[in-house]
């Protein structure tokens, strides 16, 4: 995992009270608990497991394309 910048905030005893994290490990965070959650589902867990093998790339501009954007 890479190293972020994680910043504690005291309260007036020195004691931890708040944590400030940058958005992107936020981000990642958030991503990990959906997929979590979406994998306590076994009918969701076959479903995303079908479709990431059934996954193939494109560019981001033929899917502009294709999308009529």
């Amino acid at each position: 995992m890479a190293r972020f910048d994680v910043q504690y905030v005291l309260d007036k005893n020195g004691r931890p009270k708040s944590v400030i994290i940058p958005l992107k490990l936020w981000q990642d965070i958030q991503s990990e608990r959906e997929t979590a959650y979406l994998l306590k589902s076994p009918a969701m867990k076959k479903r995303l497991l079908k479709a990431k093998q059934h996954s193939t790339d494109m560019p981001f501009e033929t899917a502009c394309k294709k999308l009529g954007i």
